[in-house]
């Protein structure tokens, strides 16, 4: 595993974004683990998390693209943060653009936010967990109807979130690869949950072991219901 994926799970915790217990995913679920990006919320966590993104972007996608897309609310500062490390260590310059719940009826009317879509733009969408791909279903055709009916339309490259869950959606594949399918563009994630059970199972940091025994047979019983494949 690269190591700014271990020093982003690790940041996940210092920050309350990544916790363990009992909880309820929007779709419903019991989970014993939560991300919540919410808990981001000063100026430098801000900032290390659009470093986390950039780099995770380019890996995937490069740097051939114009606009991040960050769906309301939660895109917004996602969309913000990832575009300012994106021009700051990878020299690349592009526009970001999220919606609003409800169309503005004054002053800078529409239902955007930040930069207008054009057409022949290729943008990428950015996330904060995709559980059910319910938001990027709600996305795509508000991203779509925005290019003004030009002639070469937008061009979605791909979403990028930061933990990918590793559950399946509506069908038997995990959300990320029916997306993929449904909408045939690529995917990718900072982190997998694979990736932060390897990191923090039984091996203690800051003093503590976060993931033990207990919690793994909890996690492994999760992803016998809701994973599309055995969780190892």
């Amino acid at each position: 595993m690269e190591q700014y994926k271990k020093d982003f799970i690790e940041f996940m915790v210092d920050c309350g974004v990544l916790k363990f217990g009992d909880f309820i995913t929007k779709s419903g679920r019991r989970t014993p683990f939560f991300i919540n990006t919410g808990f981001y919320r000063t100026g430098s966590q801000l900032r290390r998390l659009g470093e986390y993104y950039a780099r995770a972007i380019v890996d995937k996608f490069g740097t051939d693209f114009d606009v991040l897309f960050g769906p309301a609310y939660k895109g917004i500062p996602l969309s913000v943060a990832a575009a300012m490390a994106l021009s700051e260590h990878f020299n690349k310059e592009v526009r970001y653009c999220s919606n609003r719940k409800e169309a503005k009826d004054h002053g800078e009317t529409g239902i955007l936010l930040g930069s207008p879509i054009n057409d022949g733009d290729r943008i990428i969408i950015i996330e904060d967990v995709t559980t059910a791909g319910t938001s990027i279903r709600e996305t795509m055709p508000i991203i779509q109807a925005q290019a003004g009916g030009g002639s070469k339309g937008v061009e979605i490259l791909g979403l990028v979130v930061s933990v990918d869950r590793m559950e399946r959606a509506q069908g038997s594949v995990s959300a990320l690869k029916e997306l993929e399918e449904t909408y045939n563009f690529k995917t990718a994630a900072i982190v997998t949950m694979n990736e932060v059970v390897e990191h923090l199972c039984n091996k203690p940091y800051k003093g503590k072991i976060i993931i033990d025994d207990e919690l793994k047979k909890q996690i492994d019983e999760y992803y016998k219901l809701y994973g599309p494949e055995k969780f190892n």
